[in-house]
C-alpha cells in the first residue's frame, strides 16, 4: 500500500531531525546542519530560483518540463524541511497554519498580516 502525501512528509521530517546528530559524511542532510544555517539558507535560494526557471519552462505545457517542475519543487520542499528541522519548527506547525487560512481569501489572510 502507497503512503499518503502526509505519511511521507512526516516520514522525511523525522528522518532529517534524526539527522541533524548524525555523522555530516554519511548524510546530505547532516552536511547542511553542519555547515550551518547560511548554507541552508542559500540551497532554499538555489532551488527557489530552480523552481521558478523550471515554472518558466514548464510553461510549454510538456511532459518533460512538468517532471522537471516536480523535481525542483521537491528539492526546494526538502531544503525548507530542513531548515524547520534545524531551528525545531515542527511539520504540524506548517499543517496547523495552512489549516488556518483553509477557507480564507488569500487576499483577506494576507491584509490580515499587513495590519499587524
Amino acid at each position: 500500500m502507497a503512503a499518503s502525501s502526509a505519511e511521507v512528509l512526516e516520514a522525511l521530517y523525522a528522518t532529517l531531525v534524526a539527522r541533524r546528530g548524525a555523522d555530516p559524511s554519511t548524510s546530505y542532510a547532516a552536511s547542511l546542519y553542519a555547515k550551518g544555517t547560511d548554507t541552508i539558507l542559500k540551497k532554499i535560494g538555489e532551488e527557489a530560483a530552480e523552481t521558478i526557471i523550471a515554472a518558466k519552462d514548464c510553461a510549454s505545457g510538456g511532459a518533460v518540463e512538468r517532471v522537471k517542475l516536480v523535481g525542483e519543487v521537491a528539492d526546494l520542499w526538502f531544503h525548507v524541511m530542513v531548515l524547520m528541522a534545524a531551528y525545531d519548527v515542527p511539520l504540524a506547525s506548517l499543517t496547523d497554519e495552512l489549516a488556518r487560512r483553509s477557507g480564507r481569501s488569500g487576499l483577506d489572510e494576507k491584509a490580515s498580516r499587513s495590519a499587524t
